[in-house]
């Protein structure tokens, strides 16, 4: 047995309370090294009644291409919990693991009181909770600039037509909230419930992330009436809105960076930046935003966007105010936070405690592209961008850079990162304003795209649709992801649009299954490249066949056919074509 590979940690991923009754517990072996684990547990202070002689059985649920993780969910009548494991290896050798490491499995070591993990009480406050409306949430991201020009009089000097061209970084096309507000039917047509805008405070830029003044609505973008109108009306239609602030960092134009440059050092607001040295200079780099000798801290090396100092008291004030600011005056329903993993910790936990103190079931999400466990134990964010899970299923499915077995070892890995309730929350983009599209990213395989997204849709998280995507939009990486809407129906996929409309309700109709239901890997054929995924609630089960091969397979189908994609089904079997695919329910 190889006892270097068992771990376990209390008060984490591996031990957390998933209801206020009900604690989840996980073990992780060595792949394919262990036979059988039990879970040995009881009241801290009722060792001498002997109940480590009571074992149960844990499950092994998900395995990556190192561990195998196993599963458990208990109850305690006291609230209180010592538990520790008996594992019995593949080789016939057995156990004892608990809070002092490994033991032989011999009673007297299992009569030690201080040998088991605990959780010392079932401490409902500490619990990890997110709103419930999130699981039920699709999400549709919209860059305001580039969705729709409702209002022609509010559009910047050197405005373009609309679409006339590809974008390129500082050019303007006239997009607007009312834009938004006109097209309402639209979204609510295709079934989303979440929008998630892009920044829309006063900025000098077409994408508003070096914010001038985060009180005031861009003037391109409209007003404050009209965005309490916008809001309003979404909410009318069960819509959320979710705002995009970056709290990294300020835009150079900005009042307190102005008075950065021309006072140095005595200027009030010198210590809300990193300086190190005054007066505050730069050397003009190739293009716009990349430039060195920069003699203060940045986002990446633009020096158009000094970094805040969050640990400043001032600043926090300044930022704290602007997060209950909108919620009060606008009712917004979540924050998304750019750059979100460049900002300290601390300013992260006040956040999060005006959020919650303003509106209840307030949603934060983080903009992190990589593991985010110190952000998600329940005191900063409910989740973050789950790029680095994404990442697993373009890499396999459209971007061939790994195997099959590899996703599921990097999914199921990215899952044991954090507790079931948190994995509900997490925000699965397959692109964003930060990516190419992914119909570009297929080559403009639209049969490949299907695919991609509905084994996507009925993973854990939620999902959220880039503006356009719907209808067949391309585009290449930051500029040319961000393309001016279609909005002439000739030049729309109307097949794809149907699609993503049945999807996005597959979704939705069965939100309590995919957000809460166990992951199955029932299949995962490298041979003929046919993936078998389950998600089971109770005594309900959603199950996805899907084609990565170059050749037909044939598969039975048991259940309700959802949705599907070059399928033929003859006498309760399906031919399934390349690409193609079959969500079935039971």
């Amino acid at each position: 047995m190889n006892t270097a590979a068992i771990y376990h940690r209390p008060e984490s991923e591996f031990a957390y309370l998933y209801d206020k009754d009900t604690m989840h517990i996980r073990l992780r072996t060595a792949k394919g090294d262990v036979k059988k684990v039990n879970l040995l547990s009881g009241d801290p202070y009722l060792v001498s009644q002997k109940w480590y002689q009571e074992p149960q059985a844990m499950l092994k649920i998900l395995s990556t291409d190192l561990y195998d993780y196993w599963f458990i969910a208990v109850t305690s009548d006291t609230k209180r919990l010592s538990y520790g494991f008996t594992i019995e290896g593949e080789d016939g050798l057995s156990a004892f693991y608990g809070d002092h490491g490994i033991y032989p499995l011999e009673e007297k070591y299992l009569a030690m009181a201080n040998n088991y993990f605990r959780m010392p009480f079932f401490q409902e406050i500490d619990r990890f909770k997110s709103p419930e409306w999130v699981k039920e949430t699709v999400w549709y991201q919209i860059f305001p600039e580039r969705f729709a020009n409702g209002d022609p009089t509010n559009d910047p000097e050197g405005t373009l037509p609309w679409g006339s061209q590809d974008p390129e970084r500082q050019d303007f096309f006239g997009g607007d909230l009312q834009g938004v507000l006109d097209n309402l039917d639209y979204l609510e047509d295709l079934g989303i419930n979440g929008l998630y805008f892009c920044p829309i405070f006063e900025a000098g830029s077409n994408h508003k992330y070096d914010t001038i003044d985060y009180l005031k609505i861009d003037p391109d973008f409209g007003d404050g009436a009209l965005f309490k109108k916008l809001v309003e009306a979404c909410h009318a239609r069960g819509i959320k809105v979710m705002l995009d602030a970056v709290f990294n960092h300020m835009g150079d134009v900005s009042p307190q960076w102005q008075d950065v440059i021309k006072n140095g050092e005595n200027s009030k607001y010198a210590d809300w930046f990193y300086v190190r040295e005054f007066p505050v200079t730069y050397t003009e780099g190739k293009d716009f935003e990349n430039a060195s000798e920069i003699t203060y801290d940045v986002f990446a090396f633009t020096p158009h966007m000094p970094k805040l100092n969050t640990a400043n008291p001032e600043v926090q004030a300044y930022l704290l105010n602007i997060a209950k600011y909108w919620i009060e005056e606008y009712d917004i329903d979540a924050w998304r936070l750019d750059v979100a993993n460049e900002v300290d910790h601390l300013f992260w936990k006040k956040f999060r405690q005006v959020c919650d103190e303003t509106k209840e079931d307030f949603y934060i999400l983080g903009e992190i592209w990589h593991s985010s466990q110190r952000w998600l134990q329940g005191d900063e964010f409910h989740a973050v961008m789950n790029y680095a899970y994404t990442d697993a299923i373009l890499g396999y499915f459209v971007k061939e850079e790994i195997g099959l077995e590899k996703m599921v070892s990097e999914i199921n890995s990215q899952l044991m990162l954090y507790p079931d309730q948190t994995n509900q929350m997490q925000f699965n983009v397959l692109d964003s304003h930060d990516t190419a599209r992914l119909l570009t990213e297929t080559k403009e395989d639209k049969d490949l795209m299907k695919q991609v997204m509905a084994f996507t849709y009925i993973q854990p998280g939620v999902p959220c649709l880039y503006y356009g995507d719907e209808i067949g939009m391309t585009g290449g990486n930051d500029p040319d992801c961000r393309k001016c809407m279609v909005w002439e129906e000739d030049k729309q996929d109307r097949e794809l649009h149907q699609f993503v409309k049945e999807l996005i309700a597959l979704r939705r109709t069965k939100s309590s299954i995919l957000s809460e239901g166990t992951v199955q890997w029932l299949e995962t054929n490298n041979v003929d490249g046919r993936i078998v995924f389950e998600r089971q609630l109770s005594n309900q089960s959603i199950q996805g066949i899907f084609n990565t091969g170059t050749t037909t397979i044939t598969s039975e189908i048991s259940g309700k056919v959802l949705l599907s994609n070059g399928v033929q089904v003859t006498n309760q079997h399906s031919e399934i074509a390349p690409k193609g695919f079959v969500i079935t329910s039971k």
